[in-house]
């Protein structure tokens, strides 16, 4: 048996799924995600905490490709974070169709349970 619960999230994702899908909203939570990797990743750098890797980077790397690496990073944690959260909704939407089968299966119709009465 279904809760109330599993019930809204039925209806809802059966309305929705194709529109969450395409949606622009997921990249943007997915964006916020790859920010806080890339602010980490320049807290690190900034503050100094490993100066091995602050002297390699200061010598070596040059600051576009720098940039374009950040910001590579921010675009694949919101593609991949929206992705994410499609796949594992589709599957409790899947799983739940499937619980909601097999209850109908196991439970017999309403006009045996009337003979039974």
């Amino acid at each position: 048996m279904l809760t109330e619960q599993e019930e809204k999230f039925l209806i809802y994702w059966e309305n929705n799924r194709l529109s969450e899908k395409k949606g622009f909203k997921q990249y943007l939570k997915g964006l916020s995600r790859g920010l806080m990797i890339v602010v980490a990743i320049v807290l690190l750098l900034v503050t100094g905490w490993y100066q091995r890797a602050n002297m390699e980077a200061n010598s070596k790397m040059s600051g576009t490709v720098f940039s374009i690496a950040l910001v590579c990073i921010v675009v694949f944690m919101s593609w991949f974070y929206k992705n994410y959260k499609w796949e594992m909704n589709e599957q409790q939407y899947l799983e739940l169709l499937a619980k909601k089968k097999r209850d109908r299966a196991k439970s017999p119709p309403e006009s045996e349970k009337n003979i039974l009465n």
